[in-house]
């Protein structure tokens, strides 16, 4: 599959544009992640742009994304993608093994924390977002109060980086596509 069909396959399955942002966030973290270990560019971003694909159709820690498994598998997706994505539900049973699936998981959540902190800035930018302040909204336990802050803690550690190292390789990640996400503000 390549990335367009991935896209195209994504918005197939996926209404919501906030959804598709955020996939297309993993997708860039998981991308620049990749070329700073030399490892598969493509596969890795495949991997976050189709991780939550099935959300909309499957939306329970139940059903998602075991559910989608077998989707993604009809369409010939990778199997290393596959299992993947599987790996980075927590009620899915498939433990997070390789360097690929510890990545999934530690971008997952944290580009939504970012995405939030972007937002709330008089700028709506994420070039000039640094982790400072994404770590003095972290300390704020009401602001984005559903995110689990801890599991970001542990996912970041499981992939070997410092969280905050972590949340400003992130934020370069996701300037690369600003403009996409609507995060550039009035700086672009």
């Amino acid at each position: 599959m390549t990335r367009d069909e991935a896209l195209s396959f994504v918005r197939a399955y996926v209404k919501n544009e906030g959804l598709v942002r955020h996939m297309l966030c993993v997708e860039a973290a998981m991308r620049f992640y990749a070329e700073k270990l030399g490892a598969d560019v493509e596969l890795w971003g495949l991997t976050g742009l189709l991780h939550d694909f099935d959300w909309e159709i499957h939306p329970t820690i139940e059903q998602h994304p075991m559910d989608g498994a077998p989707i993604l598998t009809q369409r010939g997706v990778d199997p290393v993608i596959v299992r993947a994505i599987l790996s980075h539900g927590d009620n899915s049973g498939v433990p997070r093994e390789s360097q690929m699936e510890k990545a999934l998981n530690a971008c997952d959540e944290i580009t939504g924390l970012i995405t939030a902190v972007a937002l709330v800035r008089p700028s709506h930018s994420l070039y000039d977002l640094e982790p400072a302040s994404v770590k003095k909204k972290w300390k704020d336990k009401a602001f984005a109060a559903g995110t689990d802050r801890s599991g970001m803690e542990q996912a970041a550690a499981d992939f070997g980086i410092e969280l905050w190292e972590h949340v400003g390789n992130v934020i370069i990640a996701m300037r690369r596509i600003a403009p996409e996400l609507g995060l550039a503000g009035e700086l672009s």
